[in-house]
């Protein structure tokens, strides 16, 4: 690991820079690249899913270390709360934060430790518009950068953090949980552009105004074009105006008889298809699908879940930033996150079942001091 502290002069330097920031213009697009750009225009046209990533990026809630150092946690949790973040973020759920936004939409997210004066003076959010992941042998990553050089090859790979969501066998990239869902939100975009076309339509009012004169009446052109001059100023005038014309005159408005499609069943049956696939409840994006509190309840339960699974993916990824920092600060790298209680239910309920189970044991204790045996 620490490798790169022993290489002097050039590649000393090179340690302290960010290895996975490409030094010009990239010369290639890297595998994938056109499948990442169509889930970023993705979340740009479907506020749904935006909203959805990042009420997924509050929910994961946030975590402490314990060492068994007292010295070391002190340093270390100081490290992490100021630690520099990109360009103008700070804190290390500032950097987790980005890397699973990162790993849902694309499914893969990689990040930078960046060395000043011999430790961990940064964390880095690399974009993957720039990077190529390889297999390394059998269960290794390599990370390179495409950039006005070719494809360069980080120096100090024990320096970075890789992540997958759900990968294919044998595939260093993973799965984004945006997989599926262009082809439902086209035809969910289509409804929505068909609403605004049909309101445009018969929202701004036109009107068809026929004059049926008497033959007797010569001049048809020139009262035509009276009638028109009459029709457009009483219609762009702000004051009430009477319209005043000769002869047989019909007024009716254009699409006032059209019948607008029923858009609310289809459009929610794209939308669920997309909640589906998020895992987040519905009344967490303001759909008010459920009726029961105990359906609530249920999506709640399922919701932890879910946000279980990607702490499982984000904790190796605090544990080596630790483990990095504690070691170049010649601490021992033996330390512990601990992510906080996720609470998605009513504090009472949580209350009233910690009554009910310390009320249990207090009677199954004096069952036991008294003899008797309890039932069941």
């Amino acid at each position: 690991m620490f490798e790169f502290r022993k290489k002097p002069g050039k590649g000393a330097q090179a340690a302290v820079s960010v290895q996975t920031r490409p030094l010009g213009p990239r010369t290639a697009l890297p595998m994938g690249a056109s499948e990442r750009e169509l889930y970023r225009a993705l979340r740009q046209a479907v506020p749904v899913i935006d909203a959805a990533i990042y009420k997924l990026r509050r929910l994961i809630g946030e975590f402490r270390v314990e060492c068994p150092d007292p010295a070391a946690q002190k340093g270390l949790e100081e490290f992490l709360a100021s630690v520099q973040v990109n360009a103008a973020g700070a804190g290390i759920h500032e950097f987790l934060g980005i890397y699973l936004e990162e790993l849902i939409t694309y499914g893969t997210a990689v990040g930078e430790m960046v060395l000043s004066g011999g430790q961990v003076g940064a964390l880095y959010n690399a974009g993957l518009r720039n990077l190529c992941l390889e297999e390394d042998g059998a269960l290794g990553v390599k990370v390179s950068v495409l950039d006005r050089e070719g494809r360069r090859a980080c120096p100090y790979p024990e320096l970075l953090l890789v992540s997958a969501l759900n990968p294919e066998a044998g595939s260093p990239w993973g799965v984004s949980l945006l997989r599926g869902l262009p082809g439902v939100s086209d035809v969910l975009l289509k409804i929505y552009r068909t609403l605004g076309v049909n309101w445009e339509r018969m929202g701004n009012v036109r009107f068809a105004v026929t004059c049926r004169a008497d033959g007797a009446l010569g001049g048809a052109e020139e009262r035509a074009r009276q009638m028109a001059e009459e029709w457009k100023a009483a219609m762009t005038s702000r004051e009430p105006r009477d319209f005043i014309a000769v002869g047989d005159v019909a007024i009716q408005a254009i699409g006032a008889d059209g019948q607008v499609m029923e858009s609310e069943a289809p459009v929610r049956q794209m939308l669920e298809q997309i909640v589906a696939k998020l895992g987040l409840p519905p009344f967490l994006l303001g759909l008010s699908w459920s009726s029961t509190e105990r359906m609530s309840s249920q999506q709640a339960d399922v919701l932890t879940s879910e946000l279980e699974a990607y702490r499982r993916v984000l904790a190796p990824v605090a544990r080596k930033i630790c483990g990095t920092w504690l070691a170049l600060a010649g601490y021992s790298t033996e330390c512990r996150v601990v992510w906080d209680e996720i609470t998605m239910q009513d504090e009472v309920d949580h209350a009233n079942a910690r009554y009910l189970t310390a009320r249990a044991k207090k009677l199954e204790r004096e069952m036991e001091e008294s003899g008797a045996r309890p039932a069941g």
